[in-house]
């Protein structure tokens, strides 16, 4: 740690003057990293800075520390189950205000890459960029063949500026865990890690290349949609080559109009695209806003920039439609149980006002008309819950909330009579029918066999380690003054009914003897002229049937 902080000194003090500057001093001297610096530099924070809300200084702040803080701002826009909804707001505004760069270094990126310049690769070469952002830059070209391509070249020396951050983000999220109690409550460790995972897959262009031409084959048969071609002889990690697609933006409605193309369709169209690709590919569009939509003539529907995109096992795709069917019929205990499934919950959260916070939620939707539920309205209410309750949620379902509140956003304004609800239905009843055909289930059936026979495989194993471990004196009890009495009170029942079955197994033995007894002698066993035998089945059969009631009731058979 201390390492790393010497190799990226220089990177370090940067860092701890924006805070400064945005008025996060306070966090900085916690964690013990302003001692080195200077008085002058101590007193940089801006005299304004502290006149803005949260939310404002963290999104001045991500933009004052560049790129690679800006695309984690805007990852962490998507988690709504980690933040609150005013720094999602503000998250949503990051802008990437980066100048292009020079032909020259485009050249010699594309000469290092594909092995040879622009001018012998390509037809004709625009040096002026179509689009900058922080990690790329678009050109458009022209192939020999013919074809018109858009090329994206990845911004030079971006990567080791972005890998330098984030160790320096790794190593802060590290100290903040051991100092700060609420860095502890929320992960920052797992959080930052996943973060930079994803930024460290947009790095490398050829997973976008990939994720187009995944989408791509879900649509082979429908002539509606369009995904860019990915020519990979141009293409690398830090080069992609493409279709350029001609058209306009999904939300630019009087070009549309000007064009002759309809509204209606194009957002029947687009709900269909996505709404096919969530509910049965399981493998969707991360980031369907405008300027990734555009129309081509005859209101065919292209997308593009895959960079980020969901994924939705056939699990999370039925936890997702069972959410909205236990909303609709007002079932809190399935909703609590369905977000269970869905994420962890930690040790002392409050089931009493969970519930209680779910059932003000199911009021709410109860009596609406499906043609006024909003998906991802009701997945963010979700996630405003699990933030409250620390209940960690699958990072697929934010993106999935994400991306349903841009499709509803741009269907009600292409379309404000379009009912979204009413196109998803066929999809969610598709979902329920597959779920529970009975292939299917026999499938399910299978797949938990093998798991409760690996389970019993390793049974015996699990027992000796634990024993192992018993004998070693190693195995640690933790337990709080207020849960000993519950503890010994389950002792006590746990003692009773070994008590007891010791005392059925004993007079079973020997009821036992005394019939095998009687069936040797061929006499029946009688004790002051009492039937010792039958009376003694009696007993036994009603105290094992007492037993096996205790059992299942307790819950624990």
């Amino acid at each position: 740690m201390i390492g790393k902080r010497m190799k990226h000194a220089h990177r370090y003090q940067e860092i701890i003057r924006c805070f400064l500057r945005n008025g996060f001093g306070y966090l900085m001297k916690d964690l013990g990293l302003t001692e080195a610096l200077s008085l002058s530099v101590k007193r940089e924070a801006k005299s304004d800075a502290l006149q803005q809300n949260l939310g404002e200084r963290i999104r001045i702040l991500l933009e004052d520390l560049g790129t690679t803080f800006i695309k984690l701002g805007q990852i962490a826009s998507t988690r709504r189950d980690l933040f609150p909804e005013n720094i999602i707001l503000e998250l949503e505004k990051l802008q990437n205000h980066v100048p292009p760069f020079s032909f020259t270094e485009v050249n010699r990126i594309i000469e290092e890459e594909l092995g040879a310049d622009t001018e012998n690769l390509f037809a004709k070469f625009h040096q002026t960029p179509i689009a900058s952002a922080s990690i790329g830059q678009v050109h458009f070209a022209i192939l020999h063949t013919g074809e018109n391509v858009a090329i994206k070249i990845q911004r030079p020396n971006i990567r080791t500026v972005v890998e330098t951050d984030l160790e320096i983000l790794e190593d802060l999220a590290r100290l903040m865990d051991s100092q700060l109690e609420w860095a502890r409550n929320y992960q920052l460790q797992d959080i930052i890690q996943e973060f930079s995972t994803s930024l460290r897959e947009e790095l490398d262009f050829s997973n976008e290349g990939k994720n187009a031409e995944k989408i791509a084959k879900q649509f082979t048969q429908d002539s509606t949609i369009h995904i860019p071609k990915i020519y990979w002889d141009f293409s690398t990690k830090k080069v992609l080559t493409m279709d350029y697609i001609e058209g306009i933006k999904i939300n630019h409605i009087e070009q549309l109009a000007e064009k002759g193309l309809n509204r209606k369709i194009i957002a029947e169209r687009f709900a269909h695209c996505l709404l096919h690709q969530i509910f049965i590919e399981g493998f969707f569009h991360g980031d369907p806003h405008p300027g990734n939509v555009l129309i081509m003539p005859g209101n065919v529907v292209a997308l593009m920039d895959f960079g980020m995109v969901g994924r939705l096992t056939p699990e999370l795709k039925y936890q997702f439609i069972s959410l909205i069917i236990s909303l609709k019929r007002g079932d809190s205990e399935r909703i609590i149980h369905t977000l269970s499934q869905m994420g962890l919950f930690p040790d002392d959260v409050d089931l009493s006002l969970l519930r209680l916070d779910i059932d003000h939620m199911r009021e709410k939707y109860y009596h609406l008309p499906l043609s006024q539920l909003h998906l991802g309205e009701v997945l963010n209410e979700f996630f405003t819950i699990a933030l409250q309750y620390r209940i960690q949620i699958p990072a697929e379902f934010t993106i999935l909330a994400k991306s349903l509140m841009t499709l509803e956003g741009i269907i009600s304004f292409l379309d404000p009579e379009c009912n979204m609800m009413k196109i998803a239905e066929p999809f969610a009843e598709k979902l329920i029918r597959d779920r529970y055909h009975p292939k299917k289930m026999l499938e399910t059936s299978i797949h938990q066999i093998k798991e409760y026979t690996d389970l019993l495989a390793s049974f015996p194993k699990t027992v000796r380690e634990l024993t192992s471990t018993i004998q070693k004196g190693k195995l640690q009890l933790k337990i709080s003054v207020s849960e000993l009495h519950i503890l010994l009170e389950r002792l006590d029942k746990i003692s009773n009914r070994l008590s007891f079955s010791i005392i059925l197994l004993a007079f079973s033995i020997i009821m036992v003897g005394l019939i095998v007894g009687s069936s040797i002698s061929n006499k029946t066993m009688l004790l002051w002229k009492i039937p010792i035998i039958e009376i003694g089945s009696v007993i036994a059969t009603l105290m094992f049937l007492g037993l096996l009631i205790a059992i299942f009731r307790s819950g624990k058979f």
